[in-house]
């Protein structure tokens, strides 16, 4: 029988078809020649591969964890693989990208790619804020319902100032999402992010708008527009409230010539003169003509969707659901939040919220047939991913934990959820179609924002509970789990039917739980439901945190390796110290140059990962102080290595920490306990080893 290398290799289209090979602290990193032939099933049934990640531009990740140093030196050792060991397999990832890019199509497949996690990054840091801001709408919106206050939406309508108050909670995130946006954006290219802050921020300011006082009317392309001479030169005004292409556009240009002017200035000068000359250039540049290109661009792709909505709104409320969940995996679902916003700018309501409302609703509902299957069969870890995953969706109208945890999982769920996608579409475009006076995410709490709030609840429920029932019937899994799920239930009537038999092992593990049970606050453990008796009759092996922070769910990992538990189980910590420790008496098993990740064996035999920050092996060590090496036995607090937040920072890399369990196939569970705050002491995570129960005679 062949080698798990030579299995993966052979699976990836043979050593021929291998470009380039990396791997950082969990994956192994291919560049291949043609990604199309590679059979995703057949890569996971590999003994040792934990995932596997297609991704674009024939780029492909295979997950193994800890092991992957080891799983990736078989490999280069293969005789196969000689002539790539030689050459591109010791590139870095920056290179095979770069490189990738420069070829053919493949590296129009990269752009396109870099572009949607350009968008990407320029919104998720802010969706914290539209999120709370889409709640202040939804209360705005149940009080003119109620008649306690006019159509606050109608900008005629003067409120009394106390609701006026109320009213700037949530439109000062949205007028002032272009500077939002802007640092976002150029942080993500790795410029200096209050630059590009500060070159929107003139556009914005009363004093530019009031230039208008000045100006002349002008007709461009259809578009009436004010003109005011500069200098001899003609500058539109607009109002640019609220607009995110402008400076998505105004941060893919200045980003290249901030890097630009830092090669060609030198360094002695370059905090005073490289933001001086950037800005000099941006800001007129902006002005005249980013800010105007931009307004036109997203006039231009908004009036173009109204126009399908305007022809048949049947037809496009139909369409957007059925189109979302192929839309998000991709991030094709950005460019479309920019002009839902612009919408509500230039009409004063968006048509795409309601539509994209029975898409989200069916994937929720999906994800509670997945919850109630894993309830049914006494599958721990998929009931508190579904569990998750499900509060996040209804309470937060945030469909990602639920796509990226679950259902690109398991592909059988796609069929379930699209006719539950359709059936809300239906419904909304046989209503008429909803609208919505400004920017919500769909969840339970905003229901009261849309116009049509009994057809809104009617097409969301039928989409919810034709997801789920589908789910529930057709269930999620092939065969061979169905089996492995049977098999669980058999064992778990044989404990209920045995209490006699328990009884020891629950008492033990109880006492074991008392004796490691945290005194703080901070380290109580929070899970969906009380403990199943398989879980408490075992032992119970805490872990500390390694560094100081606030410690948040693996769900909250802006990587979906980490975030789906394909890696491991276990907790996230978001830090506020630069040190991190070993929790615990462990053997450092991998300990790479870079610093970014360790893999550690406690003496416990827990075998854990910590990977400092994402996609951080990017940096190729830099900013990381590394304390140990490979094969050190390391004692309960001695410092791995020490890093420079400054440095991820300014490449525009996320700090947060996965801490994992990567041997979690030892434990009946493993559980991540949240906290505003930990230290070093405070424990994390929770694992329950198995513990042998007695059969009958």
């Amino acid at each position: 029988m062949s080698s798990p290398a030579s299995q993966i290799v052979d699976a990836v289209g043979g050593p021929g078809n291998i470009v380039g090979l990396t791997h950082c602290a969990t994956r192994l990193r291919f560049q291949l020649r043609d990604s199309s032939p590679v059979d995703k099933a057949e890569v996971e049934a590999i003994p040792g591969v934990m995932g596997a990640v297609p991704q674009s531009g024939n780029r492909y990740q295979i997950v193994i964890g800890g092991a992957v140093a080891g799983v990736y030196n078989d490999i280069m050792g293969l005789p196969t693989m000689k002539g790539l060991s030689s050459g591109s397999g010791h590139h870095s990832d920056a290179d095979i990208k770069a490189e990738h890019r420069s070829k053919g199509p493949r590296g129009k497949f990269s752009w396109l790619d870099n572009l949607f996690e350009y968008l990407s990054d320029s919104f998720r840091p802010i969706m914290g804020a539209l999120l709370g801001a889409s709640l202040f709408i939804t209360f705005m919106a149940l009080m003119g319902s109620l008649g306690v206050i006019g159509n606050w939406a109608d900008s005629r309508v003067t409120l009394p100032p106390s609701w006026q108050f109320v009213n700037l909670a949530w439109q000062c995130v949205f007028y002032f999402l272009p500077l939002l946006v802007a640092y976002n954006a150029t942080k993500r290219l790795n410029a200096d992010p209050w630059v590009g802050f500060s070159v929107m921020a003139v556009v914005m300011l009363p004093a530019f708008t009031e230039l208008g006082k000045a100006a002349h009317p002008l007709t461009l392309g259809g578009f009436k527009v004010n003109v005011v001479d500069v200098f001899g030169l003609p500058l539109t005004i607009f109002n640019y409230g609220s607009q995110v292409f402008p400076p998505l556009i105004m941060a893919a240009i200045l980003a290249p010539l901030y890097k630009w002017l830092k090669k060609i200035i030198s360094p002695n000068v370059q905090m005073i003169f490289v933001p001086f000359l950037t800005m000099l250039i941006m800001i007129p540049l902006t002005a005249f003509l980013i800010g105007p290109l931009g307004v036109y661009a997203g006039a231009g792709l908004a009036n173009g969707l109204k126009a399908v909505n305007d022809s048949s709104s049947f037809i496009f409320a139909v369409l957007i659901p059925l189109l979302y969940p192929f839309m998000v995996p991709l991030g094709l679902h950005w460019p479309l939040n920019a002009v839902m916003l612009l919408n509500i700018q230039t009409l004063g309501y968006d048509y795409i919220q309601g539509p994209m409302g029975a898409w989200n609703f069916a994937c929720f509902g999906a994800t509670a047939g997945v919850l109630f299957l894993s309830i049914r069969d006494k599958d721990v870890t998929m009931r508190q991913t579904a569990t998750g995953a499900l509060a996040a969706g209804l309470l937060g109208g945030i469909s990602e934990p639920s796509l990226y945890g679950i259902h690109l999982r398991y592909k059988k769920i796609y069929p379930s959820m699209l006719a539950g996608c359709l059936v809300g579409g239906v419904i909304i475009g046989a209503g008429g179609g909803l609208h919505t006076p400004a920017f919500v995410f769909t969840s339970l709490l905003t229901i009261p924002a849309f116009d049509k709030i009994g057809l809104y609840s009617v097409a969301i429920a039928a989409s919810f509970f034709t997801a789920m029932a589908l789910v529930i019937v057709r269930d999620y899994r092939d065969n061979d789990d169905k089996a492995a799920a049977k098999a669980r239930r058999g064992q778990a009537s044989v404990v209920e039917e045995e209490p006699d038999a328990v009884a020891p092992a629950i008492a033990t593990a109880a006492a074991a739980t008392a004796a490691t049970e945290p005194t703080t606050e901070t380290a109580t453990i929070e899970r969906a439901e009380a403990p199943t008796a398989a879980e408490i009759a075992s032992e119970a092996v805490t872990i500390t945190a390694p560094l100081m922070g606030h410690a948040v769910p693996i769900s909250d990992i802006p990587d979906p390796v980490f975030s789906t538990g394909v890696v491991g189980d276990g907790i996230a910590i978001d830090p506020v110290s630069t040190t991190v420790v070993c929790p615990a008496d462990a053997t450092v098993v991998t300990a790479p140059d870079s610093g970014h990740a360790f893999g550690l064996k406690l003496d416990s035999g827990v075998e854990l990962l910590i990977h400092i920050g994402i996609d951080t092996v990017e940096l190729g060590g830099k900013g990381f102080d590394v304390k140990v090496k490979a094969g050190d036995h390391v004692s309960a607090g001695q410092p791995l290595v020490v890093f420079d937040p400054a440095v991820i920072d300014e490449a525009g890399y996320s700090k947060i920490t996965p801490v994992l369990v990567t041997n979690g196939f030892d434990y009946s569970n493993v559980t991540g306990i949240p906290a505003d705050d930990v230290t070093t002491s405070t424990p994390v995570t929770v694992s329950y080893t198995h513990l042998t129960l007695p059969t009958k005679a």
